[in-house]
C-alpha cells in the first residue's frame, strides 16, 4: 500500500501540471505615466500572433490576488492555447481607479485615454522579439470594444512604419456614436453582440457595420438570437448586477441562449483571427 504522504505528493505534483498559466505583469510607457499589462505568453521564442485584450468598464482584475476576472482569463487561456499570446492592459487600476460602470464624469475615455492605451500597447509589442509583428489583434469587451472601434477608424492609423493590427474583435460595443460619425475600419473588424442586449444597441451596431460597407476594410457583424449583454462572462449563471459588472443589468436567466452564444462566438473568434 503506497504511503499516504506519497499519494499525497503525487496528487499535488498532477495538480501543477495542469495549474492554469499565470500571467506576467508588464510595465508599458505612456506619454505620461505607466500601463499596467498582464501578458500570457506560450513557452518558446515566437514568435507569436499576440492580441490586445480590451476590459470593459467594471475593470481588469478583482484586486492583488485576481488581477484578471474569470471572463478574461477564461479568453486569455483559450487563445494561449491556440498558440497566441496575450496582452491585457489595465487602463483603470493603472490610473487608480476602480470601476468605471456608474461613474457620470468618467476620467479615462473609451475615445481618449482608452486609444492612447492600445497605441502605447502596441508600440511596446513591435519591440518584443517574441511577437509576430504582422499578426497583432485586438480584441475587447463593452467599454473596452467602443475603445476598439475608436482605435480602428482610419484616423487613429499609426504613424510609425509598423505593421498594422491584423484583425478586430468587438464584443458588444455601444455603437450609438460611431453609427452617427458614419463609421468606418481600416482593419479586418467583426462585431459580436446578442439580438436582446439591453445595453448595447443591436440596431446601432447593425446600422454602423452596413453603413461602412463599401468604403471600408472588411467589416461584418454578428447577432446572437436570445442572447443578452455579457453573454460570454465565463460561468454566470444571471446577468446579475454587481460591482464588476461591465453594467447593470436585470436578471433575465436566460442561461440557454447565452451559453449558446458563448460556444459560438469561440468558433467565430477562433475563425477571425485564423484569417
Amino acid at each position: 500500500m503506497r504511503p499516504p504522504f506519497t499519494a499525497l505528493f503525487l496528487t499535488l505534483l498532477m495538480a501543477a501540471a495542469h495549474a492554469a498559466p499565470v500571467p506576467q505583469q508588464v510595465d508599458i510607457p505612456l506619454s505620461s505615466g505607466v500601463l499596467h499589462a498582464q501578458l500570457y505568453k506560450p513557452e518558446g521564442d515566437g514568435p507569436f500572433p499576440t492580441v490586445i485584450a480590451l476590459h470593459g468598464c467594471g475593470g481588469l482584475g478583482g484586486g492583488h490576488s485576481d488581477p484578471v476576472l474569470p471572463r478574461y482569463r477564461d479568453w486569455a487561456e483559450r487563445l494561449l492555447r491556440s498558440g497566441n499570446a496575450v496582452l491585457l492592459p489595465d487602463s483603470y487600476g493603472s490610473r487608480e481607479l476602480g470601476p468605471q460602470c456608474r461613474v457620470k464624469e468618467m476620467h479615462v475615455k473609451a475615445r481618449r485615454e482608452r486609444v492612447a492605451d492600445i497605441a502605447a500597447a502596441r508600440a511596446w509589442l513591435m519591440k518584443q522579439a517574441w511577437v509576430a509583428r504582422d499578426r497583432v489583434s485586438l480584441m475587447g469587451w463593452a467599454n473596452g470594444a467602443s475603445a476598439l472601434l475608436w482605435a480602428v477608424r482610419p484616423q487613429s492609423a499609426a504613424r510609425d512604419a509598423g505593421p498594422d493590427f491584423r484583425a478586430a474583435i468587438a464584443f458588444y460595443p455601444d455603437c450609438r456614436i460611431s453609427a452617427g460619425l458614419g463609421w468606418s475600419t481600416r482593419v479586418p473588424t467583426l462585431v459580436l453582440i446578442g439580438a436582446n442586449d439591453d445595453v448595447s444597441s443591436p440596431q446601432a451596431c447593425r446600422q454602423m457595420v452596413e453603413g461602412a460597407y463599401g468604403r471600408s476594410a472588411l467589416a461584418r457583424i454578428v447577432v446572437y438570437p436570445g442572447a443578452y449583454h455579457d453573454f460570454d462572462r465565463a460561468n454566470t449563471p444571471l446577468h446579475a448586477a454587481s460591482a464588476s459588472a461591465d453594467a447593470a443589468t436585470p436578471e433575465h436567466g436566460h442561461l440557454g441562449t447565452d451559453a449558446v452564444a458563448r460556444a459560438e462566438s469561440q468558433k467565430d473568434v477562433a475563425e477571425w483571427l485564423a484569417r
